[in-house]
C-alpha cells in the first residue's frame, strides 16, 4: 500500500504554508495582543497568560483543524507542521526563555498540545480520510478547551475547574460530536468530564478518550459513527 500520494503532498504544500505562517501570526502577535489586553483590564500575569494560550487554542489549533476537510489530502504535512511547532514551543522551556504571554514555567501543556494534535490528525486519518474523525477530538481539544478556560478566567481569574466551564464546553463540544453521530454526541460528554478532572492535562486527557470513543465506535459499532461531509 503506498503511504503517500506525492501529488497530493504538492497539492496540499501551499495550504500548509500558508496555515503554518498563519499559527505564526496568531502565536506571536494575536495571542500577545489579548495578554496585553488582559493585563491591561487587570489580570494577573498568570490569568493574562492563560488568556493567550487559549487565544491559540481557538484561533490556531481549532481553526487549522477545523480546515483539514477541506483543504488537506494527505497526513503527511499537517504531522510536520505540528512536529516543528511542538519542537518550537519545548526549545523555551529548555532555554528558560520563554514566550511568557502563553507559556507557563511549571508545566508543558502546550507542548502536549501540539503533539496531540498532530498525532491525531496523521493517525486518524488512516481510518476516515476525509479528515472529519480526526477534527472532532482536536475541535473538543481546540475549540472546546479554549472556551472553558476563556470562561474560567473571566469567572475566577485563575485556573480553576468551575462548573461553568464544563458548561461551556458542553455547549460547545455538543454540535461539534453531532458531526460523527450518536458517538460523537457520546464523546462530548466524556470529553467535558475528562477536561474537568485535575490529575491529568486536559490536552492529553480530553483527545484520548475522545479517540478511544470514536475509534471503538468506528470499528465495532459503524451505525454509531456517521458524518455529515
Amino acid at each position: 500500500m503506498v503511504l503517500l500520494n506525492a501529488n497530493l503532498v504538492l497539492e496540499d504544500a501551499p495550504w500548509a504554508v500558508v496555515l503554518f505562517i498563519w499559527v505564526l501570526i496568531v502565536t506571536m502577535y494575536i495571542s500577545k495582543f489579548f495578554y496585553n489586553l488582559a493585563k491591561k483590564h487587570g489580570f494577573s500575569d498568570h490569568s493574562s497568560t492563560y488568556f493567550g494560550r487559549k487565544v491559540i487554542h481557538i484561533l490556531a489549533g481549532g481553526l487549522v483543524a477545523f480546515l483539514l476537510p477541506f483543504l488537506f489530502h494527505e497526513p503527511i504535512l499537517p504531522l510536520i507542521m505540528a512536529s516543528l511547532l511542538s519542537i518550537a514551543v519545548y526549545i523555551p522551556h529548555k532555554t528558560g526563555k520563554l514566550y511568557y504571554w502563553f507559556q507557563d514555567p511549571t508545566n508543558l501543556y502546550e507542548v502536549d498540545f501540539t503533539i496531540a494534535w498532530g498525532l491525531m490528525a496523521f493517525f486518524l486519518w488512516f481510518l476516515d480520510k476525509s479528515y472529519w474523525l480526526a477534527t472532532v477530538p482536536i475541535l473538543f481539544m481546540s475549540w472546546g478547551d479554549g472556551v472553558t478556560g476563556i470562561v474560567r478566567n473571566f469567572r475566577y481569574k485563575r485556573r480553576v475547574k468551575g462548573w461553568e466551564g464544563s458548561l461551556a464546553m458542553l455547549i460547545t463540544c455538543i454540535p461539534i460530536g453531532a458531526i460523527a453521530g450518536w458517538a460523537g454526541l457520546a464523546s462530548a460528554f466524556v470529553a467535558t468530564a475528562a477536561e474537568k478532572q485535575k490529575y491529568i492535562d486536559d490536552n492529553i486527557a480530553v483527545p484520548l478518550v475522545t479517540v478511544a470513543i470514536l475509534v471503538i465506535a468506528k470499528l465495532l459499532f459503524p451505525w454509531l459513527v456517521h458524518s455529515l461531509y
